[in-house]
């Protein structure tokens, strides 16, 4: 009965919603950012100027990783080639692209104990601006629970539970951001 109610509660469930995006922006966030391994999503941010409009390199290119540490961009449009070229030295992997004229071969260096240093800094950054992000939901969704209660469409108890509900999912969300924080520092330490 009382999760029936719950979940006709447009708070809670918009709350959730909004809790869940936080999340994905976080996990965005952590994939992007090098840790010594090659992956395409390293390239999620670095956008190529493809015939006046600004696009991301994996729409214009297949992107493989045949070995740990090196990738390979194979455009679609061979003309394009020089523009990815372009957008990858404007961008801030520290990355210089070789190219052969058919592909673009992007071998991702050994980090140094300072680079990872940094990189755990930002990823730390990341994930407080997760959590605040998260913290701010709780309290608009609780703003919108006490006008609610003023209103008198909410008694003390619902109030009471309603609060305890979206604090519950609260702390679900900043732990799964505390537990991607602490895999991607891992993951970067590692040598």
């Amino acid at each position: 009965m009382w999760e029936v109610w719950l979940l006709a509660n447009p708070q809670i469930s918009e709350a959730e919603a909004n809790m869940k995006k936080s999340l994905e922006v976080v996990k965005k966030e952590f994939a992007s950012l090098r840790a010594g391994r090659a992956t395409p999503a390293l390239l999620d941010k670095v956008m190529v100027s493809y015939y006046g409009n600004l696009m991301p390199v994996n729409q214009l290119a297949n992107i493989t990783t045949p070995e740990a540490r090196l990738l390979v961009i194979q455009p679609w449009d061979k003309t394009v080639l020089p523009e990815i070229e372009k957008a990858i030295l404007k961008s801030d992997l520290g990355i210089t692209p070789t190219s052969d004229g058919t592909v673009i071969r992007l071998v991702v260096p050994q980090l140094t104990q300072e680079r990872r240093a940094e990189l755990v800094k930002i990823v730390r950054k990341k994930a407080e601006e997760g959590r605040v992000a998260i913290r701010n939901i709780r309290r608009d969704t609780n703003d919108l629970l006490k006008q609610r209660q003023k209103k008198g469409e909410l008694s003390e108890d619902e109030f009471r539970r309603l609060q305890e509900e979206v604090q519950k999912l609260t702390d679900k969300y900043i732990k799964e951001i505390d537990q991607l924080m602490a895999n991607k520092e891992q993951e970067i330490m590692q040598v």
